[in-house]
């Protein structure tokens, strides 16, 4: 507590040390105040310029405050007042650039709150009386538009891989998670087909299943012999013809000789050559 009023008295101190000092320079720096901001170039003109505009501001805030100055009038004050917040905030921002303090954040927002902006005005705000001029006041009692319902087209724009879980896998806890569990019932069901061997009830199931992969009649149909004959066949049965290493040379020979053909030969050497082979009967 006692460091919090130390630096409570420490900042009020500050404050007063800062304005006796504006007051000794404020005779100093006579002339009218810029046009634009930054062409100020010293840090002590610059807060004294916005000091005059917050002066400013605060006598036409009290001001506009009067409801019989006219219409024309308090427009005129609010336009004013607006300008010169703008006009503070540009100040504000050189003092910045100059090596100020920032007052933007930590400057007070009182003539600021004294202000309030009507929806859609972008930035722009009425102040006191002006609050009540017509049109104005209809732009304070109407609700904010609702905002529109999307269509699904738009919905659509912004879908992406992620909702279809295309990228799902590349952090890698999918896989992991998925490779656990189907360790897990892997084993569970190989647990309960043991369980079931054990006690019997698969012995009736083995019977009745059928060899898919023989390829002769059953053995218990032949003699011992003719087993033994069916045994060494069924090893080299094949399905499908398989060419032998010399007919693969022969159409790879072919091949090639019909790649030179058609590289070098014209079409009138190719159709003759045709012509001799079907004459003498060979392969084209």
């Amino acid at each position: 507590q006692d460091n919090k009023m130390a630096r409570n008295q420490e900042r009020a101190m500050l404050l007063l040390n800062r304005y006796w000092a504006a007051k000794k320079d404020e005779g100093k720096f006579k002339g009218k105040r810029p046009y634009l901001a930054s062409e100020c170039n010293d840090l002590r003109r610059a807060e004294k310029w916005r000091s005059e505009i917050i002066r400013e501001i605060a006598k036409k805030v009290a001001q506009i405050q009067n409801p019989g100055l006219g219409e024309f009038r308090i427009r005129d004050l609010n336009d004013e007042i607006n300008k010169l917040l703008r006009e503070k905030g540009h100040w504000e921002s050189r003092i910045l650039e100059l090596g100020g303090p920032n007052y933007k954040r930590h400057g007070p927002k009182m003539l600021d709150r004294e202000g309030k902006e009507a929806p859609g005005s972008h930035g722009y705000k009425y102040f006191g009386a002006a609050r009540d001029l017509p049109g104005v006041r209809e732009l304070f009692e109407q609700e904010p538009p609702k905002p529109s319902r999307k269509t699904r087209g738009e919905l659509a724009k912004s879908l992406d891989a992620d909702y279809y879980g295309y990228r799902d896998d590349d952090d890698g806890i999918l896989i992991s998670n998925e490779t656990e569990i189907e360790t897990k019932a892997r084993a569970d069901a190989i647990e309960k087909w043991k369980e079931a061997k054990d006690t019997g009830r698969l012995d009736n199931v083995d019977a009745d299943e059928e060899n898919i992969y023989s390829s002769g009649p059953p053995a218990e149909s032949l003699e011992e012999g003719e087993d033994m004959e069916i045994d060494e066949r069924s090893k080299y049965l094949s399905h499908v013809p398989v060419p032998s290493q010399k007919d693969v040379e022969e159409m790879l020979v072919q091949r090639k000789k019909q790649e030179l053909l058609e590289k070098y030969a014209s079409d009138t050497l190719q159709q003759q050559s045709q012509d001799a082979k079907t004459l003498l009967g060979l392969p084209s």
